[in-house]
C-alpha cells in the first residue's frame, strides 16, 4: 500500500536520481560515441551500459554503508561531503558547464576508438562509469540509502525507483536515432538548467543534515 511517507520518499529518489544520473543529458553523448555504428551495436551498448552501471549503483547501494565503515568514516560526513559535491555539480549544470565536459569527454573517447579502427565496447566506460554511475550517482544513492536506514521498505522503494530511472535512460538510448533528430539543443539547456536548481536545493538539504547528526553523535 502506498503510504504518504513511501511516496515522499519515492519523490525524493526520483528527484534526485533523475536529476544526477541525468538521462536527457546523456542521450546526446550516447548519440555522439555510438555515431556511424550499427542499430545492432547500439542497442548491445545501450543494454549493456545500463546494466553495468545499474549493478554498480545496487552494489554501493546494499553495501556502501560497510564500505564506509571500512574506512571509518561516519554517515554525517559522508552526507555533508556527498551534499557538497552534488551542489558543485548542480552549479555545472545551471551554468551549462556539466554537458560541456561530458561532451569533451565523449569527443575524446570517440577520437581513440576511431584511432583504433573501428568502433568499440563503450558500455564499460565510458557509458556506466563515469556517465551512468559516476561519483554524483554512486553518492547519492548512499545517501537516500542512509537517510532511510531503519526502514527496509522505503530502502526498497529506493532501489526500485533508482531501477526506474535506469529503465527510462535504457528506454532513451533505444530510441536515440530517432529522439537525436527530434530533441534539440534548446531543449535540453531548459531542461538540464531546471533540474539543477531543483538538485542544488536537494544537496544543500543533505548538508544541514549531514551537519545535525554530527551533532547528535
Amino acid at each position: 500500500m502506498l503510504t504518504p511517507a513511501i511516496l515522499d520518499v519515492a519523490l525524493t529518489a526520483f528527484v534526485t536520481m533523475f536529476v544526477i544520473i541525468d538521462p536527457l543529458g546523456l542521450l546526446p553523448i550516447f548519440i555522439s560515441l555510438t555515431e556511424g555504428s550499427s542499430a545492432s551495436h547500439q542497442r548491445r551498448m545501450a543494454i549493456k551500459g545500463t546494466l553495468i552501471g545499474g549493478a554498480l549503483l545496487l552494489f554501493f547501494a546494499l553495501l556502501g554503508d560497510r564500505f564506509l565503515g571500512l574506512l571509518g568514516v561516519g554517515l554525517p560526513s559522508f552526507r555533508i561531503a556527498g551534499g557538497a559535491m552534488i551542489f558543485l555539480m548542480a552549479l555545472e549544470m545551471v551554468f551549462d558547464k556539466r554537458s560541456q565536459r561530458r561532451e569533451s569527454r565523449a569527443e575524446d573517447m570517440k577520437d581513440e576508438v576511431e584511432g583504433d579502427g573501428g568502433f568499440d565496447d563503450i558500455s564499460v566506460f565510458p557509458l556506466s562509469i563515469p556517465l551512468i554511475s559516476g561519483p554524483g550517482a554512486i553518492a547519492s544513492i548512499m545517501l537516500l540509502m542512509s537517510a532511510n536506514r531503519d526502514n527496509v521498505l522505503h530502502q526498497a522503494t529506493v532501489i526500485g525507483v533508482s531501477a526506474l530511472v535506469l529503465l527510462i535512460v535504457l528506454v532513451l538510448f533505444l530510441m536515440a536515432p530517432r529522439l537525436g533528430k527530434m530533441m534539440g539543443p534548446t531543449f535540453t539547456q531548459i531542461v538540464t538548467r531546471v533540474l539543477g536548481v531543483i538538485l542544488a536545493a536537494l544537496a544543500i538539504q543533505y548538508i544541514i543534515d549531514g551537519i545535525k547528526l554530527s551533532f547528535l553523535v
